[in-house]
């Protein structure tokens, strides 16, 4: 892997300041920060963010992907059709639906530890004549994608996508490397605030917006007068949160994911 010169790695330390400025609240903002001034850096076009969770553990299951799944995806500049309707989501369903492609091995390879990995670098030449790169990347002028992931316990991952025109270089992928790896908590948070990851049902907008603040040390009176809600309403949905994720205090929701890293 190749060095980080000084003067970026000045600039991405200067970066990882900015995103601690933003509260729990504006964890999206936050990410799409991150992804935009990582984009600037690398003369990506595009970045995806994806939660993925293992959900089977069975040792004797013959899953090529061993129990992994795409819980989320999420798009820095959406194009074609809605972020939750377009081509990454296909690849999500795809990958969840077990509709194999050479690709999604990629990810597989020395999982449980922080790695990148990258279609250019890694897939065989005979790959990008197929299906799979001309419907999802080649066709939007994608030619080259560098992934970077980050094992936050044993069954979550957090994985940044990086999209170009072009292609990335050894300084590039050591680049988004560097930036990606220094930010455990940061990955940490995305997972906690991004609800459907790890609920047992679908989270409502309001609760999303509740579990937020709930990851901070406002009160529920705070929480209900920032989000504009009744005490005895906002009391409902974080005993509807507590339901969904399995706990029965904050210090339990706050530990969920942070209790067994690697």
């Amino acid at each position: 892997m190749s060095e980080v010169a000084v003067e970026v790695q000045d600039e991405i330390h200067r970066l990882w300041d900015e995103i601690t400025d933003f509260e729990v609240s504006q964890t999206d903002s936050a990410r799409q920060h991150l992804q935009d001034r990582l984009c600037q850096m690398v003369g990506a076009w595009n970045s995806t963010w994806g939660g993925a969770l293992r959900f089977d553990t069975d040792p004797v299951c013959d899953d090529l992907l061993q129990g992994w799944r795409v819980a989320v995806t999420q798009v820095l500049h959406p194009f074609e059709a809605q972020a939750e309707n377009g081509p990454f989501k296909e690849l999500q369903d795809r990958w969840n639906n077990r509709d194999m492609d050479p690709s999604f091995l990629l990810p597989m390879r020395n999982i449980g530890k922080f790695r990148t990995y990258g279609h250019r670098r890694d897939m065989p030449a005979e790959w990008f004549d197929g299906p799979v790169f001309h419907h999802y990347s080649s066709r939007f002028g994608t030619m080259d994608s560098v992934w970077v992931g980050f094992p936050l316990n044993h069954d979550a991952e957090s994985h940044f996508g990086f999209y170009s025109r072009g292609i990335f270089t050894e300084q590039d992928i050591a680049l988004l490397a560097y930036a990606l790896r220094g930010i455990k908590w940061f990955h940490r948070q995305l997972m906690l605030t991004s609800g459907p990851l790890i609920a047992k049902a679908p989270l409502t907008p309001t609760e999303r917006k509740v579990l937020r603040l709930l990851l901070t040390k406002a009160s529920e009176k705070v929480i209900a007068d920032q989000l504009g809600l009744a005490a005895s309403t906002t009391h409902q949905h974080i005993v509807s949160l507590f339901r969904k994720f399995s706990v029965r205090s904050r210090a339990e929701l706050m530990s969920l994911w942070l209790s067994h890293p690697f």
